[in-house]
């Protein structure tokens, strides 16, 4: 089941870089940690959607806001035309491969068909 939220792009500033995100709404990060078992340090696996773009990510437990950042990485704010503080609405689905092992497993068999004549 799709979580869909309205939520603005916002911009995290560091000394050699920059990062974009989004701040999930308290009600969906609270929805997220019941749907699924966390590792290393809280994040979730999802796949999202914004304005018909998908990507796969993961969401990180934030400790201001109580709930989980989304990052949108720029070949994703380009193709759904995002700015910095204006609201669109997302959707965000658990991704179905929540363990390190399962994504190990995964990208180890997608490396083996990847070399394959």
């Amino acid at each position: 089941m799709p979580h869909i939220f309205k939520a603005k792009l916002w911009r995290y500033e560091a000394a050699t870089a920059a990062w974009h995100f989004v701040t999930l709404p308290k009600a969906v990060g609270d929805r997220l940690r019941r749907a699924v078992i966390t590792f290393g340090f809280g994040s979730i696996r999802v796949d999202a959607e914004v304005n018909g773009v998908a990507w796969s990510t993961s969401v990180f437990p934030d400790k201001k806001s109580g709930s989980f950042l989304l990052p949108v990485k720029a070949d994703v704010r380009e193709k759904a035309k995002l700015s910095v503080g204006e609201p669109a609405s997302y959707s965000l689905n658990v991704a179905r491969d929540q363990s390190p092992a399962q994504r190990r497993r995964r990208n180890t068999k997608r490396s083996a068909e990847e070399m394959a004549p």
